[in-house]
């Protein structure tokens, strides 16, 4: 079965091209999964994918974010939630 993750990302990371940058890196590295924003001000997402290391490669970017974005609590944790083909951006 191929790992999947649920994570949440808190500080500045909306309106500053957070989910724009992830899904771009998600479909780079060959991920599956969603990203949104959350009511809150946090961004949330499903990841999933056969490569550990491109697993980890997208968690190191969460951690991060995009140039603009402020990372200041960072969430992952394991899933038996399947994530969707693609790497999509919801509402």
């Amino acid at each position: 079965m191929t790992p999947s993750y649920r994570f949440v990302v808190t500080g500045r990371v909306q309106g500053v091209g957070f989910r724009a940058s992830a899904q771009g890196k998600a479909l780079f590295l060959g991920l599956r999964g969603w990203i949104r924003n959350r009511d809150d001000g946090a961004v949330e997402g499903l990841v999933g994918g056969d490569n550990e290391t491109d697993l980890q490669a997208f968690r190191d970017f969460l951690s991060k974010g995009s140039p603009a974005a402020q990372v200041e609590q960072f969430e992952w944790s394991e899933t038996s939630e399947p994530a969707e083909d693609g790497f999509l951006v919801k509402r």
